[in-house]
């Protein structure tokens, strides 16, 4: 289907439209997407039937969606995803207009009972203005949702529309961001983003042959991501820290998902060579995990008895925060690598890599 550009409504349009019809006409989305995870997020978006791309930016994914907004909620390589409208108002004050305000707030009603969140909170430049704390009271008042400036549950942004005819208002579409899982009930300093596991998994690509291994499995990221998008031959994950090994599997277990974990040392498991087609490894960043000059002597270590365990067509795939050090290290190993793609989250800038035999 050709790619057409965003366009600002003129007047809200529905929230649920009763057709598909023209895309141009289907209900506006944006997605939240970490930097660097943009063409992940618009390959799982282009699966969705009824939904077309239009726009690819940095860190967002715009697009006309003719479904049903809870199948969005599924989303797992984006952060969170906005419902959007836009009116032709020259500055924000316009949004206190008698028709304008009435409108917002409407469409704002709807998309609090789709998501049932319980408070609101308005991110926007100039937020503590008396325009905007002025529009941030009729909206709470209107809706019934406490202001909670911080942590309120429906996220609105304000700001200027693309298009530059007027300004739009964003509402995030679930009380809490699509990134925190749902199957997280345990959580560990230094736990990798499972957007950013998403994102690492679905660019080394799936094979249901794969016998795959994830040693420092910490609280289980990558294994219940990987668990939760696909079949798989075997798959094990092993820590030598026996609260990361009960943090996995209360997470897998919270995820409906059967995999072993193991108190395991990953550098010395006694499997036998080529036990593995894939291995995933979120290795010590040398800040929360770990420090940099225990990794100068574990990043080698690692990279050889992986190398071991892989077989011969086999992948290991790696994130890492320490950069310098792993490029210098996998040039001195046996390994053939790649970058796939880098990403920025939380001050942070890991890069994923995918290193074949």
């Amino acid at each position: 289907m050709p790619r057409r550009p965003a366009r600002t409504a003129q007047k809200p349009r529905r929230q649920r439209p009763t057709s598909r019809g023209n895309p141009a006409d289907w209900p506006l989305y944006e997605a939240e997407v970490l930097r660097g995870l943009e063409e992940v997020a618009r390959t799982e978006l282009g699966t969705i039937h009824g939904l077309d791309v239009v726009a690819v930016s940095e860190e967002a994914v715009r697009f006309r969606y003719a479904g049903e907004p809870e199948r969005l909620g599924r989303l797992r390589s984006v952060v969170a995803v906005y419902a959007v409208r836009a009116w032709e108002v020259p500055r924000p004050r316009g949004l206190l207009g008698h028709q304008q305000l009435g409108e917002l707030t409407a469409w704002l009603r709807g998309v609090a009972a789709q998501g049932g969140h319980r408070s609101l909170r308005v991110s926007a430049a100039g937020r503590d203005t008396e325009v905007m704390e002025r529009l941030t009271a009729e909206i709470s008042g209107s809706l019934g949702l406490a202001h909670q400036p911080e942590d309120g549950e429906l996220r609105l942004r304000v700001r200027p529309a693309q298009d530059g005819s007027g300004w739009e208002v964003l509402a995030r579409l679930t009380p809490k961001p699509l990134s925190a899982r749902d199957w997280r009930v345990c959580n560990r300093e230094g736990g990798l983003n499972a957007s950013i596991a998403y994102g690492a998994l679905a660019l080394a690509g799936l094979r249901a042959a794969d016998r795959i291994f994830n040693p420092m499995c910490g609280s289980g990221t990558l294994l219940v991501e990987r668990a939760l998008m696909g079949p798989y031959e075997a798959m094990v994950g092993v820590d030598t820290d026996a609260q990361a090994v009960a943090c996995a599997q209360a997470n897998l277990k919270a995820a409906g998902r059967d995999v072993e974990v193991a108190q395991v040392d990953a550098l010395n498991t006694g499997l036998p060579p080529r036990s593995f087609d894939l291995i995933l490894a979120d290795l010590p960043w040398g800040d929360d995990i770990g420090t940099h000059g225990g990794n100068a002597e574990l990043y080698p270590a690692f990279l050889r008895e992986m190398h071991r365990l892989c077989s011969r067509s086999g992948r290991l795939v790696v994130i890492t925060h320490e950069i310098r050090l792993f490029e210098r290290v996998l040039a001195a190993s046996p390994w053939q690598g790649r970058e796939l793609a880098q990403v920025y989250s939380g001050g942070h800038h890991p890069k994923i890599y995918l290193l074949s035999r």
